[in-house]
């Protein structure tokens, strides 16, 4: 493969001079030699000297489901928890670097894509939890695929993308804000055109003129075309005979097992999926992104037959691939399920008197995602297909890696390639969950892949042990399309480079930040390499009103410990963070340490609330501006002894 590197850009600048006519335009006193070809030319190649970046992110995807991260983490293929299989995924990671520790800034879908495609923190942009955010307000700063365009870049993003930020105007509601040249939706375009499997929906009654929610609906498509559709749940009456049928048969035809110890408990954990390998809508999320680059600079049909084009060759391309996968239904095809039928997996220990040292807010978290109540065989069939799903994500990722690589090979381009390892964790049993949502180490810790064509700059086989965060990616993608991230332009990126970390370039940060406001409540949670601190930080649930906007905001800070809802593990003595500590009185006095560490940060060092019904209407604090400075530093004599 012929590649035009950066560096040859001045070369060939000279070498088209030779041979290409000159125009002598005047600048003032002087005059400069100029071809307008040469010009178009040495753009051209200047353009296909910045590499391609592929950046995939998968759904809910613990680091444990790779075998690559257990080998590097626990010194062996297998998850804590048993088998696992992931190849493709494994050689991507041999080839460039593996980050074993990638913090997810919030343990939930929207927030967490918020900040992957912002690089800022929750409370920095406004994006808590699952509001429909827009670009109308001042302190808004443009995303990663809006920014690189500006870098030359023609963008795309296949499956799921769901950032949450929108295009809104007064009396028009939200639309799509056009965040990418190009976009293939799993649910609006793949799902909603008969490429899925199985899936719910909102249920719609168009009887009386403008449509109107009524339900919940449960969507099956068969391999031959056939489809059923009944409702989970109808918001003013009860469910008809025949939907409880369908559901009934749903869930002995393809080995259902529904969250029926929670409350939503028509949630799939786990079961076969209705489609075979190749045909699930994971499928078609890689089918459209093979299908679009196959198709560069010109016109194709979709698989649902509509008309688009595909890339401008003559430019770099930012292509974001975003699994839904293995986010519920947990549905691996038969093909995988199979591979781990016979698989048993040690289910993690949780006891219920654990809950008597949670705050309220975290037992709201249990009651609402608890599986503990569960059999021993539903436990072992929900790990079993869980990472039996990852392992069907593992070949889909290695077919979209091939084509995104041959795809630069066939336009003579570098490539760099992010692999974000789940946009958050997934708990499978671990504090007697099966969800995300919460501080623990299981909700937050996940893991990346950075690989790079030039292996100047990127040599395979690093393993970098350091803390990273998730508001790192989008520097990373920035400065790889050629952004000075460094200039005033990019102040408002709270991230760094992942090269400048691999390169030891940029100071280690002491601890991780994130924040939530969901299930339980407005929650933000800072963690080191042994403590992990959670607390409180509103008085109130949901979102800010307008007339609340910039008020209490030192609520959590001020009110008796008891009230800030604090949990403190010390990891030298409870790794598995099943003792909360925060109201023990030899970790007390570490615990408000924490409390006012966080609060400071979170709360006073550039918090962004806004009232996403309105246009510009929001309110910044800064009463504690620097707070947020990396640096634990945690009092020597606050420190608790580990004894043996």
């Amino acid at each position: 493969m012929k590649i035009i590197k950066k560096h040859k850009v001045k070369a060939i600048k000279t070498a088209l001079s030779l041979t290409l006519p000159l125009v002598i335009i005047s600048c003032g006193t002087q005059q400069k030699e100029v071809s307008p070809q040469l010009e178009k030319q040495a753009e051209l190649a200047e353009s296909k000297a910045k590499p391609n970046i592929l950046w995939i992110i998968t759904d809910d995807q613990r680091p444990d489901s790779v075998s690559y991260y257990n080998q590097k983490v626990f010194g062996t293929k297998n998850s804590p928890l048993g088998y696992v299989e992931s190849p493709n995924v494994d050689k991507l990671a041999s080839e460039g670097v593996f980050f074993t520790q990638a913090y997810t800034n919030s343990p939930v879908c929207g927030p967490s894509r918020g900040v992957m495609a912002t690089g800022r923190y929750p409370f920095r942009n406004g994006h808590y939890a699952f509001e429909l955010t827009h670009q109308n307000p001042d302190f808004i700063t443009p995303t990663v695929s809006q920014t690189i365009r500006d870098y030359g870049y023609g963008t795309s993003v296949f499956g799921k993308e769901d950032s949450y930020i929108f295009k809104w105007g007064p009396g028009q509601g939200f639309h799509d804000a056009n965040l990418f040249d190009y976009k293939v939706h799993f649910k609006h375009d793949l799902q909603a055109n008969g490429l899925g499997d199985l899936y719910t929906k909102a249920g719609y009654d168009h009887s009386q003129g403008a449509p109107k929610m009524v339900g919940s609906t449960e969507n099956v498509q068969y391999p031959n075309g056939d489809t059923r559709k009944y409702y989970l749940k109808r918001n003013a009456k009860a469910l008809t005979e025949d939907d409880i049928e369908q559901k009934q048969q749903t869930t002995e035809e393809f080995s259902i097992l529904r969250a029926y110890t929670r409350h939503q408990k028509d949630l799939i954990l786990a079961g076969v999926n209705p489609k075979p390998a190749g045909e699930t809508v994971d499928a078609y999320i890689v089918k459209e992104m093979q299908n679009y680059l196959n198709n560069a600079d010109k016109q194709f049909k979709t698989s649902w037959g509509k008309s688009a084009t595909g890339p401008d060759s003559s430019k770099p391309q930012f292509v974001q691939l975003g699994f839904h996968l293995p986010h519920t239904p947990v549905l691996p095809p038969k093909e995988f399920r199979d591979r781990f039928k016979d698989k048993i997996y040690d289910i993690p220990e949780f006891e219920k008197s654990e809950l008597d040292l949670l705050p309220a807010q975290l037992r709201t978290i249990y009651q609402s995602m608890k599986v503990d109540e569960m059999t021993y065989e539903e436990k072992q069939q929900a790990i079993r297909d869980y990472y039996a799903f990852c392992a069907y994500g593992d070949a889909l990722i290695g077919e979209a890696v091939e084509s995104f690589k041959q795809y630069s090979e066939a336009n003579n381009q570098e490539y760099l390639i992010i692999f974000t390892i789940g946009d958050h964790g997934w708990h499978l049993g671990e504090q007697g969950i099966e969800a995300k949502f919460g501080p623990w180490i299981q909700s937050v810790r996940n893991a990346a892949i950075v690989v790079s064509s030039d292996k100047s700059l990127i040599e395979p086989g690093g393993v970098n042990r350091d803390m990273i965060e998730f508001v790192d990616f989008a520097p990373t993608v920035l400065a790889t399309a050629g952004a000075d991230i460094q200039s005033d332009q990019y102040d408002y990126l709270d991230g760094y480079n992942l090269l400048d970390v691999m390169n030891n370039k940029v100071a280690k940060r002491d601890y991780i930040l994130g924040e939530i406001n969901l299930v339980g409540g407005p929650r933000a949670y800072l963690h080191t390499e042994r403590f992990r601190f959670s607390m409180r930080t509103r008085p109130f649930n949901g979102p800010v009103k307008s007339d609340y906007l910039g008020k209490d905001l030192k609520w959590a800070l001020n009110v008796p410990a008891e009230k800030a809802e604090m949990a403190l593990y010390d990891l030298a003595v409870d790794p598995a963070e099943r003792h909360n500590l925060a109201y023990q009185p030899k970790y007390a006095a570490l615990a408000n340490w924490f409390r006012n560490k966080l609060g400071n940060i979170v709360l006073g060092d550039g918090r962004v609330e806004a009232d996403w019904s309105k246009a510009n209407d929001y309110h910044i604090s800064n009463f504690a501006k620097g707070a947020d400075d990396k640096i634990a530093d945690i009092p020597a004599h606050l420190i608790p002894a580990v004894t043996q």
